[in-house]
């Protein structure tokens, strides 16, 4: 079967929006494929996006990817995330959505976790939104 990742992405995309909330997303900047500034990447590897309609132009909710366009400091930037990158969605005035384990590319497709590293991965991003 094919992963429930992007699924689960769009549905608490559309309930953070049907209450009027704001869905950020959380991003591994280093997954490869990714493209997003790195000048906005913190410490720990992560950038963090508003990705409301009001916000970004074009936004593809895709089963492989999401993709969009976002103005930083001015200046237009294509944003382009596979989906084993989105670390968490979340809507922004109260923090209730979703984090995922953490995909080693070399693991993308497989079912188990033999890292064990998957509620660091959780830790480290309360930490960033809280």
């Amino acid at each position: 079967m094919s992963s429930q990742k992007p699924y689960l992405i769009r549905a608490f995309f559309n309930w953070i929006m049907d209450n009027q909330c704001t869905p950020y997303i959380v991003v591994q900047a280093d997954y490869p494929n990714t493209k997003v500034p790195q000048e906005y990447v913190d410490k720990n590897g992560q950038i963090v996006f508003n990705i409301i309609t009001d916000v970004v132009k074009e936004l593809q909710l895709e089963n492989e990817y999401v993709a969009f366009s976002a103005r930083f400091s001015g200046a237009s930037r294509s944003i382009y995330i596979p989906i084993q990158a989105i670390v968490a969605i979340y809507a922004k005035e109260n923090g209730q959505g979703m984090v995922f384990e953490g995909e080693e590319p070399e693991t993308v497709g497989d079912s188990t976790d033999s890292s064990g590293d998957g509620k660091d991965d959780s830790d480290s991003f309360i930490k960033v939104i809280k």
